[in-house]
């Protein structure tokens, strides 16, 4: 045979009883590493030992590739050591999971009995578990300069950017910041956090001493606020009210094992983008009240926020937030052309997801169309193999790409964790009727080996 020629880094994974040394062995067992040995991953571990810089995960997949069942026994296994999960889900697919936990997903729909408030970024409301850290409300009205007011008024300008579909002109800004300090100085009075009812109606009936800060009229302040109250007022008193527009629902348990906020009701809505924003910023505000951290926040079907510009900025500046919080965030969307067709060649749109790859050093990419690869080989930073690869992957494997190294790994499930991954029940077969037993009997008991 003619000599064959390599480098000893790449020989280790054909040489017998050697394999690749992989990420180490504390974390999570994902699968089998195609060059040889287990793959172990865990993010909040690995950031630890300057692996990576950050804990974000971008997951892709075509439908049927195993992405989903990744992702779900991913969040289960991490259960292990001690990490709890929460999902903005807007396919309602992760009932299975949340019955395994044995709690029940929250249910989001206009009109329905479950109201979040997106403001309560510094904390819980009262009569939610676990208790509020003390002085986050009043922290908020008395410091109308700080980071939690600064996360409030991001929040509200990305929500007007996305239902207005055209950026806030500094009039517009102004007015939103006026009724952001006149709602959350009420507020305080009240000791509760603002909401967005509260905002809105500062918004329509602005007051005198905020005009007068802004050298201008009252009347004049109304009009230049009035499209942004109009557009938010849909979420208040429109056909999407009645999931975020009071203060968050009594007696809503956060120290169990898994949070689901299922959309599934308003998936078809145009505004998903923007309902999954409200659920995503509620989320994060009760992660940072949640003591110990170490959640892992899902985000499913991040192209219906990434396709928008103004929650696109809010979700790349909460992506910047997750090592403060002690968060690792994963978003989940099927095709890598997500990336590149969220706007034009060059627009914000493209470079906001850009960054967000930028600040999310683990990419798990299952198997896509050739089509979708050439449009998003460059964002992901793929060689030639390795988009030519990921064209060709079969079910349940995936290249991941942590840091600047790349692994080919096979996702296993165990027995107990199918049952709660799989999304194709309604493609399943119809059982037949079993046969009958000899002599028009009772059919044999299937379970039974031998006579």
């Amino acid at each position: 045979m003619p000599a064959h020629v390599a480098t000893t880094r790449h020989l280790g994974a054909a040489y017998p009883m050697a394999s690749e040394a992989g990420l180490g062995a504390e974390g999570v067992v994902i699968g089998r590493d195609l060059l040889g040995g287990s793959f172990v991953y865990d993010p909040f571990v690995l950031y630890r030992a300057g692996v990576i810089t950050n804990p974000n995960m971008v997951v892709f997949g075509q439908i049927g590739r195993g992405k989903s069942a990744f992702v779900k026994s991913y969040l289960w296994r991490q259960a292990v050591f001690g990490r709890r999960a929460w999902v903005v889900d807007p396919k309602g697919e992760y009932g299975p999971l949340a019955d395994a936990w044995g709690v029940t997903p929250l249910v989001l729909r206009p009109g329905g009995p479950v109201r979040l408030n997106p403001l309560d970024v510094s904390g819980l409301d009262p009569g939610i578990v676990p208790a509020r850290a003390a002085g986050s409300c009043a922290d908020a009205g008395e410091d109308p300069a700080g980071e939690v007011w600064r996360r409030r008024a991001r929040l509200i300008a990305s929500l007007a950017v996305a239902c207005l579909g055209r950026d806030l002109l500094p009039r517009e800004r102004a007015a939103i910041d006026a009724a952001l300090h006149a709602a959350t100085a009420a507020a305080a009075g009240r000791s509760r956090p603002p909401t967005l009812p509260d905002v809105v109606d500062a918004l329509l009936a602005p007051g005198v001493a905020a005009a007068a800060e802004l050298r201008t009229g009252v009347e004049r302040l109304l009009e230049d606020g009035r499209d942004v109250a109009l557009e938010l007022r849909r979420l208040v008193t429109g056909d999407l009210r009645g999931m975020f527009d009071g203060l968050t629902s009594p007696g809503i348990a956060l120290d169990g094992p898994l949070v689901v906020l299922d959309l599934s009701a308003v998936y078809d809505s145009p505004a998903l983008g923007v309902l999954m924003a409200c659920a995503s910023a509620w989320l994060q505000g009760a992660v940072r009240a949640a003591e110990g951290n170490r959640v892992i926040l899902v985000v499913d079907e991040a192209w219906a926020i990434l396709a928008n510009l103004g929650v696109a900025r809010w979700l790349q500046a909460s992506w910047k937030l997750a090592r403060a919080s002690g968060v690792a965030n994963v978003a989940v969307l099927h095709r890598l052309s997500d990336l590149a067709a969220v706007g034009a060649a060059g627009s914000e749109q493209v470079g906001l997801a850009a960054g967000l790859l930028a600040d999310s050093e683990t990419r798990v990419i299952y198997g896509q169309a050739p089509g979708e690869v050439e449009r998003a080989a460059d964002l992901l930073a793929l060689t030639s193999t390795e988009a030519e690869l990921v064209t060709g992957l079969r079910r349940g494997v995936a290249l991941w790409k942590v840091g600047p190294r790349s692994f080919l790994v096979e996702h296993q499930l165990g027995p107990a964790e199918r049952a709660m991954v799989d999304t194709d029940g309604a493609m399943a077969p119809v059982a037949a009727p079993p046969a009958p037993g000899p002599a028009g009997g009772p059919p044999p008991d299937p379970h039974v080996v031998g006579p």
